[in-house]
């Protein structure tokens, strides 16, 4: 890490910063929702993610939208072995 750059781990994020993730788009054909909920996962802590959640429903995207194997983000996660946190707060969410 350059010396002029300052480590930061833990300090909580704005809701503006959250929902940025809500403006994510793929380059290619996979599903928009699917996308913008895998970026989010991928970028957020399970704490944020949940208000992430709340945010991306209020939007008006689907939760449930699934893939060209027809499997559900829910369902992906399932096979991560570290998601726990994530997937309940999904489930809270109303993602089947």
């Amino acid at each position: 890490m350059r010396k002029d750059k300052k480590k930061v781990i833990g300090e909580e994020i704005s809701d503006e910063q959250v929902a940025v993730f809500l403006q994510a788009r793929p380059v290619d054909d996979q599903p928009v929702d699917l996308f913008i909920l895998t970026r989010a996962y991928r970028g957020l802590r399970a704490h944020d993610f949940e208000r992430f959640l709340a945010m991306f429903k209020a939007a008006g995207h689907d939760l449930n939208q699934t893939d060209a194997q027809g499997r559900s983000f829910l369902q992906q996660l399932r096979e991560h072995s570290l998601a726990e946190d994530y997937i309940a707060a999904l489930e809270a969410a109303g993602a089947r």
